[in-house]
């Protein structure tokens, strides 16, 4: 069992559908994200109390979800078209439409630990466009990175017949090999 984790690497994307009829989700093939700087995803959702007795006699977990940062050190445009709703004109410019929504996608990433790497899903990710930044060169150069802010919610799942958000995967599980080739589903 890892002690401690120290780097992220390998993010990718997988687009998904989401089904109108379960609110299930179907996902595409896993597409690299390259240059994972950074990721820090906080849970949202606030514990209910319900007060008796003058204590707070019962409480409900609010687990709605993650909502965040990941830094790449550049988004691609593969992700921008798939899940940000950008658009390649005829001559291969790329194009934000003013009224585009962003799409559905579960978001893959490891993170090194002092064994093996420990790998994560989000399933049911949206991604806001993300700011234009950058700096002039200097007498050296200083890399500029992007951010893309992510909200996972939860999603229904079949299986389990529950509503869930994310799973890790340890090098033990019999799906881990095969982690970035489809998205695992329980």
């Amino acid at each position: 069992m890892a002690k401690v984790k120290y780097g992220l690497k390998s993010a990718y994307y997988a687009p998904a559908t989401i089904s109108a009829a379960d609110g299930t989700a179907t996902y595409g093939t896993p597409v690299r994200l390259p240059g994972a700087v950074s990721i820090s995803l906080e849970s949202t959702g606030e514990n209910t109390k319900f007060y008796a007795d003058d204590v707070a006699y019962y409480t409900a977990p609010g687990a709605a979800g993650y909502s965040g940062d990941l830094t790449l050190a550049m988004i691609p445009d593969s992700f921008r078209k798939d899940c940000l709703g950008e658009i390649e004109a005829i001559d291969g410019v790329l194009v934000e439409e003013g009224g585009a929504s962003p799409r559905e996608f579960a978001l893959l990433f490891e993170f090194t630990t002092d064994e093996n790497a420990i790998r994560h899903v989000m399933y049911n990710c949206t991604a806001k466009r993300p700011a234009v930044a950058g700096n002039t060169k200097g007498e050296t150069t200083e890399v500029s990175t992007e951010v893309l802010t992510i909200t996972a919610s939860t999603i229904h799942n079949a299986e389990l017949q529950k509503d869930i958000v994310k799973a890790k995967a340890e090098s033990t599980a019999t799906c881990y090999a095969s982690w970035y080739t489809s998205v695992y589903q329980p």
